[in-house]
C-alpha cells in the first residue's frame, strides 16, 4: 500500500477511535487513554521537521475539534513532535536509523520502542495535563494523572504494535 495512503488511513482511524471510544474512557478521573499519539510515534524518521510539526498539529487540532478542548491537544502534539528528533538522537541505535522503514516494536526491538514511546508519551501527557490545569495547586493529583495515563496509553500503544505491526 502506498505510504501516504497508509498514513492518511492511520490518521483517520486513530482520530475516529479516539473521539468515539477513548475519549469516553475515564477511570477514576485519573486515567485518560490517548491512543492518537501513535500516529506521531509511527511517522517515518526522515519526515521533515516542518511536516512533522504540521501533521502533529493537524492530529491534535482534529482531536480538539471533536473534544472541544480549545488547542490543548494541538499544543501537546506539537510539543511531542518538537521533542521527537531529540529523543531519537538520545536513544539512537548504533548504526543510526534506516530510511523508508516503518519503525515499530519488530523493527528495532521491544526495549527501543518502549523507551521511545515512553519518553514521548510522558512528554505529551505532562504538557497536556499541566496546560489543562494551568496551575500548580493540586500538583500531586496532576502528577498522578500524568503517571497513570502514561502507563495506560503506553500499554495500549505497545499492545497495538504487537497486534497490528508486521514481523
Amino acid at each position: 500500500m502506498n505510504f501516504i495512503v497508509k498514513n492518511i488511513l492511520r490518521f483517520i482511524i486513530l482520530v475516529l477511535l479516539q473521539v468515539t471510544i477513548f475519549n469516553n474512557i475515564q477511570l477514576s478521573g485519573f486515567i485518560n487513554p490517548y491512543l492518537y499519539v501513535l500516529f506521531i510515534l509511527l511517522l517515518p524518521f526522515e519526515t521533515p521537521a516542518w511536516l512533522l510539526l504540521f501533521l502533529s498539529f493537524l492530529m491534535g487540532f482534529s482531536i480538539d475539534v471533536f473534544s472541544n478542548t480549545i488547542g490543548m491537544h494541538a499544543s501537546a502534539c506539537v510539543f511531542m513532535a518538537f521533542l521527537r528528533p531529540s529523543i531519537l538522537n538520545a536513544i539512537s541505535v548504533r548504526d543510526n536509523y534506516e530510511s523508508n522503514i516503518e519503525q515499530g516494536v519488530y523493527v528495532y526491538g521491544f526495549s527501543w520502542f518502549f523507551k521511545y514511546a515512553l519518553f514521548l508519551i510522558l512528554a505529551h501527557h505532562s504538557f497536556l495535563f499541566i496546560v489543562e490545569v494551568f496551575s500548580f495547586s493540586n500538583f500531586g493529583d496532576t502528577a498522578l494523572r500524568i503517571l497513570l495515563s502514561t502507563i495506560f496509553t503506553l500499554t495500549l500503544v505497545v499492545t497495538s504494535q504487537f497486534i497490528i505491526a508486521k514481523k
